[in-house]
């Protein structure tokens, strides 16, 4: 399928029914690798990546996405490109127009990728920003659909900090009609303008009470509290132990509820190993899925 979107920054540009059709294409995709008949469809295309911060899943995901796809991916740090010299962004985007037919960038600041994109003339994907996740949550959604073969009913609680993560998960719930219910301590609620738009396709509840939203809930959901490479200690009290996703706060949800992180996890902080390391657990799952999600989506941005 191909989209009607030049860019995937936020999701929010994508409709229901694009939104459905790549978590589709995404299962169709993992079929195809898993019974030996891949397609090479991005013969000769090629993608470059942009990473300001860390990354394990997004790069490699990408990286072996396009490769497994026939083309072939340039990776980036801001330290190899004339960016950290002093280059705007704007011309950056116009000279790798010239050079790639799709730029995937994992950034502090989610403003830049809109420059970016504004500037580019080729597709321009969000790998991370400080704002949105997108590429996540098409794989949690994937994960969901596998794991529950639908979404109609479906209830998803989210516990912590209504971070980057919270607001796309937010607009995954919209496109896919489930109910989004949301535990984070007082002033770390989600975007409002997310949950605003989100409303008008889905129920979308916001409390401080991690019990309230696990309760029928069909998938529980957790990220870090804070950078993984910077935890504040005034931070974290805030946090726990209330908004920590244990073994007693899971049987609080449905016999049947999965549970997903987007890693890399802390362990003992927003989850305790008991849980993820369960059989509740499809974080493996879901992290694999990173994979097959980034393939429908360059598919589907990347034409010919």
């Amino acid at each position: 399928m191909k989209l009607k979107t030049k860019n995937l920054l936020t999701l929010a540009e994508l409709t229901p029914k694009e939104f459905l059709g790549l978590i589709d294409e995404s299962i169709k995709l993992k079929k195809q690798l898993k019974g030996k008949n891949n397609k090479p469809v991005l013969k000769n295309k090629t993608l470059t990546m942009i990473f300001q911060k860390p990354s394990t899943r997004t790069r490699v995901s990408f990286e072996i996405g396009m490769y497994q796809l026939g083309g072939h991916a340039i990776n980036l740090s801001s330290d190899d490109m004339q960016l950290s010299r002093g280059e705007s962004i704007e011309d950056t985007a116009k000279t790798l127009s010239r050079y790639t037919n799709c730029i995937m960038a994992r950034v502090y600041d989610h403003t830049l990728l809109e420059k970016l994109s504004e500037h580019s003339t080729v597709p321009v994907i969000n790998g991370l920003s400080n704002t949105f996740h997108p590429c996540q949550i098409l794989a949690d959604f994937m994960t969901i659909k596998e794991k529950k073969k639908k979404f109609k009913g479906l209830k998803i609680a989210w516990i912590g900090d209504g971070n980057n993560v919270c607001n796309s998960m937010i607009y995954g719930a919209a496109l896919s009609g489930v109910k989004i219910s949301i535990a984070t301590p007082k002033g770390f609620e989600p975007n409002k303008t997310v949950v605003k738009q989100a409303k008008k396709l889905t129920a979308v509840e916001l409390t401080t009470d991690p019990f309230v939203v696990v309760k029928n809930a069909d998938v529980v959901v957790s990220d870090t509290f804070s950078s993984i490479h910077n935890v504040d200690p005034k931070r974290m009290k805030k946090f726990l132990p209330k908004y920590q996703v244990n073994s007693k706060l899971m049987s609080a949800a449905k016999k049947d509820a999965i549970f997903l992180h987007c890693l890399p996890a802390k362990r003992g902080q927003e989850v305790t190993s008991d849980v993820i390391d369960g059989v509740q657990s499809v974080v493996w799952d879901e992290a694999e899925n990173r994979l097959h999600t980034q393939k429908a989506l360059l598919v589907s941005l990347i034409h010919a």
